[in-house]
């Protein structure tokens, strides 16, 4: 009798853990198949918004402090009547800028705080009910392995025998980003208007591409 009680109970172990190994199986399989698009989908997204606004913010930063500025980065040609007839950059200026700014974005994307790279738990599980709540998935930048900047002219009339000339950036940046589970790649790129100035009289006849 008492045998027979120790195999009865060795048997239900046994298929408890047959039971909870199946379990486990499904779950990793709904996980693969399911959630861990989700998430990365999702992780993606949040990483590309959150690293554009602190390019942007970045720049903004430059711009403030007086490091961008217009008279430095280009020079007017003009003819005998003063008229504005080409448009020259100034290179020195803007690899001197460029450096400086990608050596800056660098620095402060690889300090962006897990507390602005977590996805709320619930945005996984019924995000029709519950997004935005529940413990956040913390998501961390590991890596910037390859950024760079460049810059480009925009013409825009401005009004009768005005236009406005914008100099534009462009920065790319490509992160490692970890999850929980495995690391992603993310490229993120982000224009910005950095200066302006309004041109009277025709639009230049010659103008530099950065």
């Amino acid at each position: 009798m008492e045998i027979r009680r120790r195999h009865r109970i060795k048997r239900q172990v046994i298929g408890g853990l047959v039971l909870l190994a199946g379990l486990l199986l499904a779950g990793f399989i709904l996980y693969q198949k399911k959630v861990n698009p989700m998430l990365e989908g999702m992780a993606r997204a949040m990483v590309d918004n959150v690293a554009s606004n602190t390019i942007n913010e970045a720049i903004d930063a430059q711009i403030a402090d007086g490091n961008i500025d217009y008279n430095r980065l280009v020079l007017f040609e003009k003819d005998l009547n003063g008229r504005i007839t080409a448009i020259k950059t100034n290179m020195t200026e803007v690899n001197r800028l460029k450096t400086q700014i990608l050596d800056i974005l660098n620095d402060t994307l690889l300090e962006i705080s897990t507390d602005k790279l977590s996805i709320p738990i619930g945005n996984l599980i019924l995000p029709e009910l519950f997004s935005g709540r529940g413990p956040g998935i913390p998501l961390m930048v590991l890596s910037i392995s390859t950024s760079d900047a460049s810059f480009r002219n925009a013409f825009t009339s401005a009004g009768i025998n005005q236009t406005c000339h914008q100099i534009i950036l462009i920065v790319e940046v490509a992160m490692t980003v970890l999850l929980p589970t495995e690391t992603i790649n993310v490229a993120v790129t982000s224009e910005m208007v950095v200066a302006e100035t309004i041109i009277v009289g025709d639009v230049p006849t010659t103008y530099a591409t950065f």
